[in-house]
């Protein structure tokens, strides 16, 4: 439900021919975006304590993969149900509930005795942080409407993209300094704070009736465990190539259960978890399917990336999450103009100059096997995450400015597993031809990242075919 911050927005609180943004909103926002910081800090941190893990519980990094991969199936599979609970249960509540799950799970994992119990804590702690971020961006779609949707994604993105930059230093200082257990107790204030600030400063929906909308069991039971078998089988192939029998299995599974589910949607009188009619309008189907293959070369260029400064530039954990700075400072600074400028002159300029600044500065990446010079490569990793930042905003108004208020869970719903679902290929297709380059430049490893950039370069440029779909005026 829309709510009220009772604040005008008329002719007369322009500034600029664009109102203030609220400040009673810029609280949310900045409330609300701690629990993607704290996904995000998660995230990074445990991939980087890994090999702590293993020298001091004693399984081999096969099992312990599952510390991961257990997380991201746990996510996959409540995603889904994130826009139904937000409609069902109000997303206040939704969202206090996700947070306090995931604070939870840390303490748990962080008191593990054993690696069966923390793969559990860690699937915990993955129901929580698959309804966190969703359920957030409905409640931010619904307060802020479509007029202020642009520019308060823009400020808010900001704590949110240092995340992978901030992840690996400090989870290197803990495996260097602490225990590895402190990888999951750090989550433990900063969700609490957001716990606090959140009671607060998070409204309820003005209307105090629930919607009473039966679940679409039939559909849970065919999207969420099709959406796990989708990313389980595309981490296998990343892990042990496209032709293992757990890949293809787990791939015809998704398959089928996905294909299943679109039918079922399509024809079922409850209201389906993602509903696919939302997909006949034409911005919806634009931003969604453009989040899908952002998804695609974000996610899969930054596993890439530090890989590359490890295996060839030989820099350490720490030093390799640094080098990503340069991109990540380069979106930050780009975000809140991006959304400004999505608010005041609409979507479509704005997200085509992103993806052009985006292929840019992945142009120079695929020289790297020439021998990129470093200034080169932070020119690069800087008008790169330029590009990236000016994405965001434009999407993410156009996905929510398409729909009514009261679809805003929904479409957050649909907006995340698209992006998910994205990254996942994205990633797994980047993997697959890394290794097969390494395997083929023997002894030059530069030349295989040389070609494996040039893939990131094609998949930049297929978000260009749906940002012409995107409106060229905001949508009210």
């Amino acid at each position: 439900m829309p709510v009220d911050t009772g604040h005008p927005a008329g002719p007369a609180a322009t500034r600029g021919g664009l109102a203030p943004l609220d400040p009673v909103l810029l609280k949310l926002g900045g409330v609300l975006s701690l629990a993607a910081v704290l996904a995000g800090l998660d995230a990074t941190i445990v991939s980087v304590g890994i090999d702590s893990l293993a020298s001091d519980l004693g399984d081999p990094l096969s099992t312990l993969q599952w510390v991961s991969t257990g997380y991201l199936l746990a996510i996959s599979i409540v995603m889904p149900l994130s826009g139904w609970l937000a409609d069902r249960f109000g997303g206040r509540v939704v969202w206090l509930s996700s947070v306090a799950l995931f604070v939870a799970g840390s303490v748990l994992c962080g008191f593990a005795w054993s690696v069966p119990a923390l793969i559990a804590f860690r699937i915990v702690q993955g129901i929580g942080g698959g309804l966190m971020q969703p359920v957030g961006q409905g409640i931010l779609a619904q307060a802020a409407g479509p007029d202020q949707l642009g520019r308060i994604v823009g400020v808010l993105v900001m704590p949110v993209l240092f995340a992978p930059v901030v992840g690996p230093v400090i989870g290197g200082v803990i495996v260097a300094e602490l225990d590895w257990r402190w990888m999951f107790f750090v989550n433990v204030p900063v969700g609490l704070l957001a716990l606090l600030m959140a009671l607060r400063v998070v409204p309820k929906a003005r209307s105090g009736a629930p919607v009473r909308e039966r679940l679409d069991w039939l559909g849970l039971g065919l999207l969420s465990p099709g959406l796990a078998a989708l990313i389980y089988g595309l981490s296998s192939v990343g892990d042990h190539g496209a032709g293992s029998l757990r890949a293809i299995v787990s791939l015809i599974a998704s398959t089928v259960l996905l294909i299943a589910y679109c039918v079922h949607a399509l024809v079922t009188k409850t209201t389906p978890l993602i509903d696919l009619r939302l997909f006949a309008r034409r911005g919806f189907t634009a931003a969604t399917t453009n989040s899908f293959l952002l998804g695609a070369t974000l996610y899969g260029s930054m596993l890439v990336l530090p890989l590359y400064f490890q295996q060839v530039q030989h820099r350490g954990a720490i030093e390799a999450g640094l080098s990503l700075a340069p991109q990540a400072l380069g979106a930050a600074a780009i975000s809140y103009f991006a959304g400004r400028l999505t608010d005041r002159i609409g979507p479509r300029g704005v997200i085509f100059v992103g993806i052009g600044l985006s292929l840019i500065g992945t142009v120079p990446l695929v020289f790297v096997g020439a021998g990129l010079p470093a200034s080169m490569m932070l020119i690069a990793l800087t008008v790169r995450g330029i590009g990236i930042g000016a994405t965001m905003a434009p999407g993410m108004a156009t996905v929510f400015g398409s729909v009514e208020r009261h679809q805003a869970p929904r479409a957050a719903t649909a907006l995340n597993v698209m992006n998910r679902v994205g990254g996942s290929i994205g990633t797994a297709v980047l993997i697959l031809v890394l290794q097969g380059q390494l395997d083929h430049h023997t002894g030059n490893p530069a030349a295989a990242y040389g070609v494996t950039f040039a893939w990131a370069l094609g998949l930049s440029i297929l978000p260009l075919f749906p940002a012409l779909a995107f409106p060229a005026k905001n949508q009210r």
